[in-house]
């Protein structure tokens, strides 16, 4: 099972990281716990996390009136997690590009 499935790479989540300079966001599988987001983090990135905060987001229904006529559909539900890593410890997102 594929626990991290992409890191959060917002605004607000890169204003967060700077404010607290070691919590870092991503979106996770909505299955994995706690436990199991942590050690796929130290195991990917090779840093000590102290603490993971998760969130579910539901998925919202959205429609709007298009030249064809009426679209109504349903935006994706996932699970948030914010990894508060050890003091003096940092993920860079663009190392790769």
């Amino acid at each position: 099972m594929e626990i991290i499935v992409r890191p959060l790479v917002t605004e607000k989540m890169t204003l967060t990281t700077e404010k607290f300079n070691n919590r870092y966001g991503f979106i996770v599988n909505k299955k994995a716990n706690k436990i199991e987001i942590k050690k796929a983090v130290e195991k990917l990135y090779g840093v000590d996390v102290l603490d993971v905060n998760t969130m579910n987001y539901s998925g919202k229904a959205k429609s709007r009136f298009t030249k064809s006529g009426f679209i109504s559909g349903r935006t994706n539900a996932y699970k948030k997690a914010i990894v508060t890593l050890v003091s003096g410890q940092v993920i860079d997102f663009y190392s790769n590009i």
